[in-house]
């Protein structure tokens, strides 16, 4: 199968940076657009350039909004992954640099450029995408697939709001935007993350194994790891990780559900929330293929390689 083509859009953050470090260890990445989400847009930037210091990548980076559409959110997070979006570890100022060009220009010029051969992975908060959409609303039909890694399709979140899933409850305008206007993309969302956590043990044979990347990882995992672990959370959670599987090769997939999703922007509890059509009430044309399950072993692959723990 021939290594796809992406373009990502992420907000830099622990499970991003493993997600990142997948994509440059078994695609081509053609531009990373960075959102506000995890962090604001200053670290998230700067995240980005950091990774791509380490992996010796000359991938372009681009800001995007500093904001979410409409609301400024209630929270970050960066209590998960510190309050630079990477363990607070202190790294030196990153000698690779954002380009000019705005996240949202950047994926409406490439899609026009390579019409029907890019991969548009969405990591983060949907701003840019929402942005780039109102501006060129024939996006969609340019992108080869797209992959969002977002909701919680039956109410089991993690943020404030009982049923929402962080990067939609950040932007809950942007996702609604990006939902309504895309006629199918794949959806991996957050209860699919927990169903397919790492073993704990195995996870660290990856990181002894690997190399400068995974010695790179263990550094920043080290807030996150606290915080699941505060949480009761088992094993290794990689959010972002398992939706770029998904990206760089569907066949993992082996469950999966095709429903109409749409996003709850009005609710006073339930704001954030993906809503699931799931016995057709609304008679509307299903929008998302929602992702149950994958081959883990397949998945656990991708993420030792990328760790430089496999070749």
């Amino acid at each position: 199968m021939a290594a796809p083509h992406l373009l990502i859009d992420t907000d830099p953050g622990v499970d991003d940076a493993l997600a990142l470090l997948m994509a440059h260890a078994h695609a081509k990445v053609e531009a990373l657009s960075i959102a506000a989400g995890n962090v604001g847009l200053e670290h998230t930037v700067r995240n980005a350039c950091t990774l791509l210091d380490l992996i010796e990548a000359d991938t372009p980076v681009h800001a995007g909004c500093p904001t979410p559409l409409v609301r400024l959110p209630e929270e970050d997070a960066a209590f998960v992954h510190g309050s630079d979006g990477l363990g607070d570890v202190g790294f030196p100022a990153p000698q690779a640099q954002p380009q000019d060009e705005h996240a949202a220009l950047t994926l409406i010029r490439r899609t026009r450029e390579r019409p029907g051969e890019l991969t548009l992975v969405a990591l983060g908060p949907l701003t840019n995408l929402a942005l780039a959409l109102r501006l060129d609303p024939s996006l969609p039909e340019r992108v080869k697939r797209l992959v969002i890694m977002g909701g919680a399709v039956t109410g089991h979140g993690n943020t404030m709001s009982v049923p929402a899933e962080f990067n939609i409850g950040f932007d809950p305008e942007a996702a609604k935007v990006v939902f309504e206007a895309w006629p199918m993309f794949d959806l991996v969302d957050w209860e699919a993350t927990l169903r397919h956590a790492f073993d704990g043990d195995t996870f660290a044979a990856w990181l002894k194994a690997g190399d400068r990347r995974a010695r790179f990882f263990d550094q920043i995992f080290g807030k996150a790891r606290q915080y699941n672990a505060m949480r009761g959370r088992s094993g290794v959670i990689a959010a972002d990780a398992l939706a770029m599987a998904v990206a760089l090769d569907e066949s993992i997939i082996t469950r999966a559900e095709t429903r109409h999703v749409g996003v709850e922007t009005e609710g006073r509890l339930t704001r954030g929330s993906t809503v699931v059509d799931w016995e057709n009430r609304l008679q509307r044309p299903p929008n998302a293929r929602i992702v149950f399950d994958v081959d883990q072993a397949a998945f656990g692959a991708m993420v030792a390689r990328a760790l430089g723990a496999t070749d």
